[in-house]
């Protein structure tokens, strides 16, 4: 099953997902954001491939998190969340729409082309490069709603699952203490289901990261599966 399209069995749902870059120990602001980019004809290619299928559509929106940076693609969470669901019994077209690199700003310039197709629940997990780069936080928080009233506008009984983020102290603790309430405040403005802390139990763990400190290694894609997990399943069953 590729981490492109993962497939599952059951109608409908809503969700909203959020996921953090967040290291305490080691940060090294070139692999933090995310690695280096994959070309966008690939990622585009693979995507045109997975939106072929009638079956409902959950697409994973992020950065090097959700692509999977540095460990095979059907390795990465987007890819074992359709396998659960496969093996529930739900049928699901899972895509995996993250970029290396990718910030909200680019995010938002390349949406339109992930929503020729309705996604059945949207989970947004960006944010994290924007912030480990001192990109103005109203900045971020801007595109991360904007993006949000883009995918409402045009599929409005879509579910989004926003991923929290956190990020290191670098940029000083009151940059690193607003950056962390944008998540929570945009959950509630918007109306959309927020995950706490994407990287929750696998950040600082260097037994659950790669050697960059930042990036989940199998072992850690597994527990972010696991903070993922119970705010989409509610929104499947809730479908």
């Amino acid at each position: 099953m590729s981490s492109q399209i993962f497939f599952g069995r059951n109608p409908k749902a809503k969700i909203h997902t959020i996921s953090l870059l967040f290291i305490y120990g080691i940060l090294n602001f070139t692999l933090l954001s995310c690695g280096q980019n994959q070309p966008q004809e690939k990622k585009e290619e693979q995507s045109e491939k997975s939106m072929t299928s009638d079956k409902p559509i959950i697409l994973f929106f992020g950065n090097s998190l959700t692509a999977g940076y540095g460990i095979e693609e059907d390795e990465a969470y987007p890819s074992l969340a359709g396998q659960r669901l496969d093996s529930l019994g739900y049928d699901y077209q899972v895509i995996n729409g993250g970029l290396s690199g990718e910030t909200t700003a680019g995010g938002l310039s390349r949406l339109d082309w992930f929503l020729e197709e309705k996604p059945e629940i949207f989970v947004l997990e960006l944010g994290g490069n924007d912030g480990l780069r001192g990109i103005e936080i109203e900045e971020t928080k801007k595109n991360l709603k904007a993006i949000i009233a883009t995918v409402r506008t045009k599929y409005p009984d879509t579910g989004i699952i926003l991923a929290g983020m956190q990020i290191p102290p670098n940029m000083g603790q009151d940059y690193t203490k607003r950056f962390a309430e944008i998540y929570p405040e945009i959950a509630k403005e918007e109306n959309v289901t927020l995950i706490p802390f994407l990287l929750e139990r696998v950040a600082g763990n260097p037994d659950l990261n790669l050697r960059d400190g930042i990036h989940p290694t199998e072992e850690g894609h597994k527990i972010v599966l696991e903070n993922i997990w119970p705010y989409l399943y509610a929104q499947i069953k809730d479908a």
